[in-house]
């Protein structure tokens, strides 16, 4: 499988789809990210169960803006709808080989369990300040 071009108008569903997805944000004029693009490119042909999706920031200031990129390549990884990993900066491709062994091997249960834990948390301080 090759890479999938997203857009503001398909992101939604790529993420929504489930699975395994990687967001590369990246802009033609910048040297890392076109240094990057092959491994990316190559790895996306080798791992057919994951979508490789590439965003040009270019073309989707709004979306690069909602995902708060800052600086680019970056990249985003994404299982089951949930963001996993977010880094900026190329990866050498045994780093971008690993990171797809990592996102594999994820055990979504208790991402999603922590996450929860988290949220509680967060509307438990939440609340805390609204008593001061």
């Amino acid at each position: 499988m090759s890479t999938v071009t997203i857009t503001e108008e398909n992101l939604q569903q790529e993420v929504e789809k489930g699975g395994m997805l990687l967001l590369d944000f990246w802009a033609a004029w910048c040297g890392p990210c076109r240094a990057f693009s092959p491994i990316y490119e190559q790895l996306s042909e080798t791992n057919p169960d994951i979508t490789f999706g590439k965003v040009d920031t270019e073309a989707a200031p709004a979306l690069a803006s909602a995902a708060g990129i800052s600086a680019i390549p970056t990249l985003m990884a994404f299982r089951d709808g949930v963001m996993v990993f977010s880094q900026a900066g190329a990866l050498p491709k045994p780093a971008l080989e690993d990171l797809i062994a990592q996102l594999r091997a994820l055990d979504m249960d208790a991402v999603r369990a922590s996450l929860a834990e988290h949220d509680d948390h967060a509307a438990h301080d939440h609340a805390m300040h609204d008593d001061a």
